[in-house]
């Protein structure tokens, strides 16, 4: 570029500079970040002024009520919190005032607090997006969660084959619904039936050896048992408990039975013939480890004496007593009497935990898991581990199941292109490494681990199943809106690459398996919410020092 370019260009800079247009546009956007400015100190002020104002208020209203009570009444403070914050919600809808909306409005946006920080005007458009495509998801998932009963006759089928047959969909929607009804693979096999008490059962043994069960409400139905050699001492515990109430006339109770409930399903087989020969019947079983030991049933004792003590006092403490009530507080009596005399059992120590050092863990997106071991008192992170390092020779399997989650959607993506029936069941791999996860959170031995024996953790804190999947949901859709703006096929596609690109894990089933593991050690697991910024590793950490403040102010 020459000297005359150079100076050409200097000139037309200098005169767009100098122009009226150029000097308004400048003023407008200084304009624009001004009222920005003052807006957000504005509602700052606001805020602190109805804040301070509402604790006045307050405090004047429960000291009047408790002079007029002439007792004190106590609330914790995760219920003062909650209240607090649906009172501003309350009054944001019902107020008028612009300001103290602007004010209102700021509080609830920062959970009822006043930040010290500047607000980020981008990082809270794509909160907004995202918390909006999470309500949309969940308006979408209450009207399809109507209760659909299994079509064993296939008559509904033949309904909307006929309707399809007959008619021309008036929308897309309507097309997807007669297609998804057309293509549902129903079950040939009725619903499971549930036994929520653990007297429903009666557990025999034969001369030979052989464990029967039968069930109330099915005659003299006797079925054997068939299982696993490692799940033989469990049934085995069951007849005895229920051999030593028969022999001692009933001076045990049945609510320190190791059996708590069970539940008979059909497994739809291959083949033909008889449906009760085709299918299989499992009889599934749920227990309390607590029960297998003297100190565990000591601690079940002392669980249910407080509970029933307490229920007792409530009842006994009304005027007039029913007949309902007067036989349920024999009942409760009686089961008081009984639950002294304890099933024998070997002794074992329970698990003693350091109140101060939580287990966290956190899911993510591109990391399944990821475990923070943190002592909360001195605010410190002992470890942290990942998911390669807590699977260590195990983590080709991680790898192998994402590519069958890959595998097996494409192939439900071409049955769908030829509208044929598409659902294709996965092998056990992800309930293994499942299991291999919990064992590696909890159980490990090694030192070299985070684990919660070898760090002796009080308890461990897993996140909210509840919005997890919507967390998810929504942050893959507004990466997909920011990275293609305006272009919603785009967005679809980007969503679509993305979902195949992370693992897709059953963060359910992981959680069940912790805590299956974590009972069977003696560890306590608490529920907490999962922090939405940051890594990985700073949510596990985050959740366990939250999990923990939780704790304290309740």
């Amino acid at each position: 570029m020459g000297a005359n370019s150079i100076y050409a260009c200097a000139d037309a800079t200098h005169s767009i500079l100098k122009s009226d247009r150029f000097k308004k546009k400048m003023r407008r956007r200084s304009r624009r970040k001004h009222r920005l400015c003052c807006s957000t100190i504005t509602a700052k002020f606001l805020a602190k002024t109805y804040t301070s104002k509402r604790r006045s208020l307050s405090t004047q209203s429960e000291q009047n009520s408790n002079q007029k009570k002439g007792k004190k009444t106590k609330k914790s403070t995760k219920s003062k919190k909650s209240s607090l914050f649906q009172i501003l919600l309350n009054t944001y809808g019902e107020t008028e005032d612009p300001l103290t909306r602007c004010a209102l409005a700021y509080l609830l946006k920062n959970k009822c607090k006043i930040s010290e920080l500047d607000e980020d005007p981008e990082e809270f458009t794509r909160s907004r997006r995202k918390k909006e495509i999470e309500i949309e998801r969940l308006k979408d998932q209450l009207q399809s969660r109507i209760p659909k009963g299994r079509d064993l006759t296939r008559e509904e089928w033949l309904e909307t084959l006929e309707i399809v047959t007959a008619n021309v969909a008036q929308n897309e929607k309507e097309a997807k619904a007669w297609q998804a009804s057309l293509l549902r693979k129903t079950a040939n096999v009725p619903f499971p039936v549930a036994y929520e008490s653990n007297e429903d059962m009666t557990w025999l043994k034969n001369d030979k050896g052989r464990l029967f069960v039968r069930f109330n409400g099915l005659g003299k139905l006797t079925f054997e048992i068939y299982c696993d050699k490692r799940h033989l001492h469990y049934f085995q515990r069951f007849l005895e408990d229920q051999e030593i109430k028969r022999n001692s006339k009933n001076q045990h109770s049945s609510s320190l039975f190791t059996l708590r409930s069970g539940r008979l399903a059909w497994f739809p087989g291959e083949g033909k013939g008889k449906v009760w020969k085709v299918n299989q019947l499992y009889l599934y079983c749920s227990l309390d480890t607590r029960m297998w030991t003297t100190e565990g049933i000591q601690q079940v004792v002392e669980e249910k004496v407080t509970t029933i003590t307490k229920t007792l006092t409530k009842v006994k403490q009304k005027a007039d007593l029913k007949d309902k009530q007067q036989a349920f507080i024999t009942r409760q009596q009686s089961t008081l009497d009984r639950i002294n005399n304890p099933f024998p059992r070997p002794s074992k120590p329970n698990y003693q935990g350091q109140p101060s050092i939580l287990v966290g863990v956190s899911f993510g997106l591109k990391k399944p898991v990821t475990v923070a071991v943190v002592d909360v008192v001195k605010n410190e992170v002992l470890a942290y581990r990942s998911v390669k390092q807590l699977l260590g020779e195990n983590y080709n399997l991680l790898n192998r199941q994402r590519q069958q989650q890959q595998r097996l959607s494409h192939e439900r993506h071409k049955a769908q292109k030829q509208n044929a029936p598409n659902s294709f069941g996965e092998s056990e791999l992800g309930q293994y490494i499942d299991r291999l996860l919990a064992d590696a959170i909890i159980a490990m031995p090694s030192a070299s681990f985070a684990n919660a024996k070898t760090y002796q953790a009080d308890s461990i804190v897993i996140p909210k199943l509840r919005d997890m999947r919507e967390q998810i949901s929504s942050e893959i859709q507004s990466r997909a809106e920011k990275k293609c703006p305006g272009y919603k096929e785009a967005q679809q596609k980007y969503a679509k690459e993305y979902r195949i690109s992370i693992h897709r894990w059953s963060y359910g089933r992981l959680i069940e398996s912790i805590k299956s593991q974590a009972a069977k050690v003696g560890i306590s697991t608490e529920i907490g919410t999962q922090p939405i910024k940051g890594s990985p590793q700073e949510k596990a950490g985050n959740l366990a020092v939250f999990a923990y403040q939780e704790r304290q102010a309740a």
